[in-house]
């Protein structure tokens, strides 16, 4: 509990709000959240095992304990098989020798229906489709952890960090009538430069994504749980929220209506005054990723029901639904209530599998029958996990299940092949057409047989090296249509003017990798590092151009080289420079080389590329 100072605490990795939240005296305090700014002064009143985080591990624990495996059911028929085999193959041979046949004959015939029916095609039909599938979900950067998490039917999304980028953007600048948007924007900057909240992070990023001036401020000083104020000017401007406002006696007639519909949005709308003037309202949100309402749209399609879980507060919650259409949102859980709310869908006979990234996900993601953790997650959350998607990209999930389907509809081709197989073989080996049609079968011809129907199930298995998903980050290709947003409802006549910034309306414009702060900046403003970095240098001739990439979905060292080699293999291509640190490439390639072929040459290679931008 606060018991002195105040302070912007980020609770995401217990709520997984992304917006930070203010603490005044009295208010809760969870460990292992974050204070971004302030001072605390708190009494401890849970400590060792009664903390959050120990009652998170707790339920992880329990969920992973308590959550039976898959039956195998190969593993099943085999149990019944063979014993029934060697029973028929001992019958077999009794019947014939009761029948006047010689020895020799009736323990060829045993023989030959002990070699026919040998399950290696039962034993072949599960792990190899299992290893062929978990390989190509590799290759498309889905890592399938167990063998059970290739059966799913319904899915459950976490919001903060999956459905939306996870951090705060500035969505919308209200300016008033008289006050121009880069006269809003420029005070704003200024003033929130020098705080340390989280939100004057996503102002200060827009006015420099807009190339907006700073305006030197003195006097700067904060007020705990309102906002900050400085002089800019000569004039004392003030930002924070309506309390503020309200306090400083600042007023204006659709102060109120922005409030609730930017509310009714899921933004948190910040207000700036000076000299006791509103000069407007700046709206910042986490914004849903380019790809959630698509993703969300295959997996419906797909006859999955998707549900979205989120500790945000219920408008926010709706907001988001609203975006990208889920089937139904529960709002302002906690961990064990994620958690609670799997296990009902469990218990109603459901299959659930849990998409999530955070650590307040982990317990959801152990009790899930799948549990899906996004690879920029925390290590908690993909630890906790059955699938691992390491593109980062929601379009994944619907690629997943669609390669776990058409892995356990392979599983069950084999198994019948093997069934089928062993229907026909045996009766024919045991010597029942022997007295008809005077046909049995030779040891040797039946070991041929045997063999063939284990080739016959791993050439099966094999075939999903050509499984490509009709869903997914790699099928949808590098530009995706971003989510529309919620429609802006008409204010008075007498409100100001709102404009939507590229990140609300697009939002592959949200802020990258610190290596390239500034999307839609002069790729020589990329402060890419030379660390991590794979350089090809090959003469060229003729007129040529240098191409900058962003390219999302290297790992590691060995996507660099592929990434590398990709950009590489275009036609006449020089000077390539590949950055794992930075998520960036550069090209020297001839003018007659499009953007969209080198988009293709990289997304072939597994990648997506966020964008190009020729180089002056």
């Amino acid at each position: 509990v606060l018991v002195e100072g105040s302070a912007s605490v980020d609770e995401s990795a217990i709520t997984g709000e992304s917006i930070p939240v203010d603490k005044q005296p009295g208010d809760r305090l969870i460990g292992a959240t974050v204070s971004r700014s302030g001072y605390c002064k708190m009494r401890a009143e849970k400590v060792g095992d009664e903390t959050a985080l120990s009652q998170i591990i707790r339920l992880v624990d329990e969920a992973t304990s308590s959550k039976a495996p898959i039956a195998k059911l190969a593993d099943k028929v085999a149990g019944v098989f063979v014993p029934v085999v060697i029973a028929i193959a001992v019958v077999a041979a009794v019947v014939w020798l009761l029948c006047g046949a010689t020895f020799e004959f009736a323990l060829t015939i045993a023989v030959s229906v002990l070699v026919v029916s040998c399950p290696c095609a039962l034993g072949l039909a599960t792990p190899t489709a299992i290893m062929v599938g978990t390989g190509r979900g590799a290759s498309n950067g889905i890592l399938i952890k167990s063998a059970e998490a290739l059966e799913t039917a319904h899915d459950v999304l976490d919001k903060t960090g999956t459905i939306t980028q996870g951090q705060p953007v500035v969505t919308d600048l209200a300016p008033q009538a008289q006050v121009s948007e880069e006269a809003l924007l420029t005070t704003a900057a200024s003033l929130e430069a020098l705080s340390e909240h989280p939100l004057a992070r996503a102002i200060v990023e827009e006015a420099r994504r807009r190339g907006v001036s700073f305006l030197p401020v003195t006097e700067f000083s904060q007020i705990p749980g309102q906002g900050i104020q400085g002089k800019v000017e000569g004039k004392v401007c003030l930002a924070g929220n309506r309390r503020m406002m309200d306090a400083f006696g600042v007023r204006g007639a659709t102060l109120d209506a922005i409030q609730d519909r930017m509310a009714d949005e899921g933004k948190t709308p910040l207000f700036f005054a000076a000299d006791g003037e509103l000069l407007g309202v700046i709206a910042v949100a986490d914004v849903v990723k380019p790809t959630s309402r698509q993703a969300v749209a295959d997996l419906q399609a797909m006859g999955i029901e998707v549900v979205m879980l989120t500790g945000d507060n219920r408008r926010t919650a709706e907001a988001i639904r609203r975006q990208v259409s889920v089937d139904r949102v529960v709002a302002e859980v906690l961990p064990e209530d994620k958690e609670r709310e799997i296990r009902a869908l469990q218990e109603s006979g459901r299959k659930v599998a849990m998409v999530g990234d955070g650590i307040n996900d982990a317990p959801a993601l152990a009790r899930a029958d799948v549990g899906i953790a996004i690879g920029a997650g925390t290590d908690v959350a993909m630890e906790s996990a059955d699938i691992v998607l390491m593109k980062n990209d929601l379009l994944d999930v619907a690629a997943a299940v669609e390669l776990s389907r058409a892995t356990i509809r392979n599983i069950k081709e084999n198994l019948f092949w093997a069934f089928f197989y062993n229907a026909i073989c045996i009766p024919i080996a045991a010597g029942c057409f022997y007295a008809a049609f005077d046909l049995k079968m030779n040891p040797m011809v039946a070991a041929l047989a045997m063999s063939f129907s284990s080739v016959f199930v791993v050439s099966n298995a094999l075939r999903l090296r050509f499984f490509k998903p009709k869903h997914g980050s790699s099928a949808a290709g590098a530009h995706a249509e971003p989510a529309p947003q919620t429609p802006q409802a008409p204010l008075a006549s007498q409100a100001p003017q709102v404009s939507q910034t590229p990140q609300a309306s697009q939002a592959s414009q949200a802020p990258l990798a610190a290596a390239c702060p500034a999307p839609g900046a002069a790729p020589s403003d990329c402060a890419c590092p030379v660390q991590d970095a794979a350089t090809i240098t090959t003469p060229t001739g003729g007129n040529t151009m240098k191409k900058h990439l962003i390219v999302e979905g290297m790992m590691c060292q060995n996507c660099v080289k592929h990434v590398t080699k990709a950009l590489a293999g275009l036609p006449g291509a020089a000077d390539v420079a590949v950055n794992l640190e930075g998520k960036c490439a550069d090209v020297t390639v001839p003018e007659s080389v499009t953007d969209a072929a080198i988009t293709a040459a990289v997304v072939d290679a597994g990648y997506e590329v966020k964008s190009i931008e020729t180089v002056a």
